[in-house]
């Protein structure tokens, strides 16, 4: 190798010393490197910037928007509601969790699908009184295993399939890795079933989040000829809501206090309940209540751009001492008061009749710019806007789902390529209002997306200046040219970068590696690009391995060696079934 390709691979092991250790944001780290080979001369700008035009970025980039549409519809609200269900044991609950969360991840990128079901699944957890520790992890696993069966079941596959249609390879169709996903989907779920029971840690997260917490007094009304009317409050789902409680309902003017799972909801009942913010922004969301507060429907703004803001009434407010109602408050700040705390107790009225003190902390509906307002006004004390709190507008779920479903149909009969049909998924979210540009800002992960385009230009570095070549040819010194021990020990190899580094980091820099390992053996590619998926997505052993990893280890309450102690026996497990299976369903010659 020459002078450029030792300093490509010195320049990408600093890059990994330095993720490995965990002393910078991954995207700035591979930005860094990316910046020396473009300063020294390996790398023109050109080809080192190319990953920001990349096809399979742009194709997890619109799928970011199509799932955003989703959210923000209630489509994964909805299924939370209506599959889990009611588990008896431990075991039942991660089954219940662990199949369906498996098959959305086939269809649906894993990670915005993880980020999604976090809080609900916390709540469920708290709600049938199951650890959450034994469903996080879980979670995590099912997703990763469910991504491997489609090529957009996970950014990974997207990213490598870009890459091979780039090299002038057959690229994979949609549901072509099911051959080797749904072994490794059905390995894993038994695995976590058996093994979780004596694997998995019990105990409750580092951090509780109804601990000492403020509690509001929120006033719902059902809605006529809603979801709801008819059902009785524990079929209604509102008996066991983590961190809220249902106080009493206001019937034409009758309170009905103490309220029986039993008693059955009518149209107009007034649901008078006292909980914690984050029950409450998802009780605001549950299909067939509304706010009970007339003010709401005056606001100007319109519904799909509001938000939730908390502001502390300060001595100040002009309508210190009056009621809500009195004070005309929507008139003055053009926001609704839906919830009012008051140093942890119940205030036993109607939202417009409740005369504000100093320091009462209120939950208002209203345009995100209210924050920015009267963050410096002399009203408040303190206004801070709650994220994720934009209302979920269930009139679009069906359309949301229909365009989910019309992007995979296209797809796998071959009527549309995953880029076309990911941008023209994402065009129709938007178009039909399934959800706005704000939403999609924030649902767009950015510092993944700069992450994979700055290891595109990485990986690129050892292809053009010989390292991958040179490489390869160490892997057949090692193998001493047998196809099967060559590709488990790619498979190795690609594990141990994603363990330390990331996924689609790992993918992208053991591509030009396996390009250069099939030529040298004469054999083909394909067998090489499917295990490069599998071991660049299946990393189960440590909380950087694989982003949900890192997105449930704290929700979780769990530490380093939770997933060492489960992780390590799977991804042998995963491994051996892979190297097992792929060479006899893409053979190598």
């Amino acid at each position: 190798m020459g002078w450029e390709a030792w300093f490509a691979v010195a320049v990408i092991i600093l890059c990994l010393g330095v993720l490995a250790s965990n002393r910078g944001q991954p995207e700035v780290v591979l930005m860094g490197g990316l910046t020396l080979l473009i300063v020294s001369g390996v790398l023109k700008p050109r080809d080192a910037l190319s990953g920001f035009a990349s096809e399979g970025l742009i194709t997890v980039a619109a799928m970011y928007v199509v799932v955003a549409g989703l959210r923000e519809a209630g489509s994964i609200a909805w299924f939370v509601n209506a599959v889990l269900g009611r588990p008896n044991s431990v075991m039942s609950a991660q089954l219940r969790m662990m199949i369906p969360v498996a098959a959305i991840s086939s269809v649906v990128n894993n990670t915005p699908v993880v980020a999604v079901l976090i809080p609900a699944i916390a709540d469920w957890s708290r709600r049938h009184g199951i650890a959450v520790a034994k469903l996080m992890i879980p979670l995590s696993y099912a997703t990763i295993a469910g991504g491997t069966c489609t090529l957009i079941g996970t950014s990974t596959n997207l990213i490598v399939n870009g890459l091979m249609v780039q090299a002038k390879q057959s690229p994979l169709h949609l549901f072509e890795l099911a051959w080797i996903g749904v072994p490794i989907t059905c390995v894993t779920l038994l695995y976590l079933v058996i093994a979780g029971k004596w694997l998995l840690p019990d105990r409750k997260p580092v951090v509780t989040q109804y601990d000492d917490a403020r509690r509001y007094t929120v006033e719902m009304v059902v809605d006529k000829a809603g979801p709801l009317v008819g059902k009785s409050v524990e079929q209604a789902g509102l008996r066991h809501l983590p961190g809220l409680f249902l106080v009493a309902i206001d019937r034409r003017g009758n309170s009905i206090p103490a309220v029986d799972p039993t008693e059955q909801l009518e149209d107009d009942d007034r649901l008078v309940f006292a909980g914690v913010i984050e029950s409450v922004v998802d009780l605001r969301n549950i299909r067939g209540l509304s706010a009970a507060t007339r003010q709401v429907a005056k606001l100007d703004t319109a519904w799909a751009a509001r938000c939730l803001v908390e502001a502390v009434v300060a001595p100040s407010c002009p309508i210190v001492n009056q009621s809500i109602r009195d004070g005309r408050f929507r008139s003055l700040y053009n926001a609704a008061v839906i919830a009012v705390a008051r140093d942890g107790e119940q205030i036993k009225k109607k939202i417009g009749d409740i005369v504000l003190r100093p320091g009462d902390t209120l939950l208002l509906e209203a345009h995100p710019s209210f924050a920015d307002q009267h963050r410096n006004a002399r009203d408040f004390y303190l206004v801070s806007r709650i994220e994720n709190s934009t209302p979920v507008n269930h009139q679009r779920a069906s359309l949301a789902g229909l365009v989910m479903f019309a992007m995979v149909v296209s797809v796998a009969t071959a009527q549309l390529s995953m880029l076309e049909a990911a941008m023209l998924a994402a065009g129709l979210m938007i178009v039909t209002r399934c959800t706005t540009q704000s939403a999609i800002l924030r649902a767009i992960d950015w510092p993944v997306l700069i992450m994979i385009a700055a290891s595109f230009g990485l990986g690129s570095a050892l292809e053009v200046t010989g390292a991958a070549a040179a490489l390869g040819g160490s892997v057949l010194s090692l193998s001493q040219g047998n196809p099967w021990l060559t590709l488990a020990i790619f498979y190795g190899a690609t594990l141990l970068l994603t363990e330390l580094v990331s996924n689609n980091a790992a993918a992208v820099l053991m591509f030009p590696i396996a390009v250069a390992v099939s030529a040298k053996l004469g054999v083909g590619f394909m067998p090489f690009a499917i295990v490069l998926m599998v071991a660049a997505s299946c990393g189960f052993a440590t909380p950087i391995g694989y982003q949900t990893n890192l997105m449930v280890y704290g929700p979780g309450g769990y530490r380093f060696a939770d997933f060492l102690r489960i992780g390590v026996p799977l991804d042998i497990l995963v491994g051996v079934v892979t190297i097992a299976l792929v060479p006899l369903i893409w053979p190598f010659y």
